[in-house]
């Protein structure tokens, strides 16, 4: 069986350390984890496909921006014959607090340009979601100028904790199910929050 593992994010070295790129940053610390090395252009996104148990795993990088990255996941969906339930998107969360992850089945697209771009590409929203909460801007700042801005010192600590669960999240879900990450992962934060 065939897992596809998008990161939502933007290319670009401007992106790289930003909230927005959270997707991202966790698909590269897969790729690190799973010993995936050979990176290769496919449908739009960078790709490397890896092995987790007995499953294939493709780890995708959309290089479209964000608004409009559904069109690369469908088409590597499509390539590989991978079920929109055993697609997994990883984005960045304001309704998050920092530095927590949710895992989540269906749902809404929450004003998330880069979930209503694969709601809209693939005709559903049933694709699970690992959601790396990046929290809300202060005050009146615009949350796309927030999530597109330079990280501060302990905005990089508390994403780069997010990143860290997200990648184990991932995991646990091809390995166990999405289920059991909710469990495991969601009522355990809830927990210490």
């Amino acid at each position: 069986m065939t897992w596809l593992v998008a990161g939502l994010g933007n290319p670009g070295p401007r992106y790289e350390a930003t909230r927005h790129n959270a997707g991202f940053m966790v698909i590269d610390h897969l790729a690190e984890e799973l010993g995936g090395a050979y990176w290769k252009d496919l449908g739009g996104a960078k790709i490397v496909e890896t092995r987790l148990g007995g499953d294939t795993v493709v780890l995708a990088l959309p290089q479209t921006f964000m608004n409009v990255s559904g069109a690369s996941v469908a088409r590597l969906a499509a390539h590989y014959d991978v079920p929109v339930e055993r697609i997994i998107a990883v984005h960045d969360d304001i309704d998050l607090p920092p530095a927590t992850v949710r895992a989540k089945r269906g749902g809404g697209h929450g004003g998330h340009n880069g979930l209503r771009s694969l709601h809209a590409k693939l005709g559903s929203g049933d694709y699970l979601r690992v959601r790396v909460g990046v929290g809300r801007p202060p005050g009146r700042q615009d949350p796309a100028d927030y999530v597109l801005e330079p990280l501060g010192r302990q905005a990089a600590e508390d994403l780069g904790a997010a990143v860290l669960r997200g990648q184990a999240m991932v995991v646990h879900i091809i390995e166990h199910g999405v289920d059991s990450a909710m469990n495991e992962f969601n009522v355990r934060e809830m927990g210490a929050e």
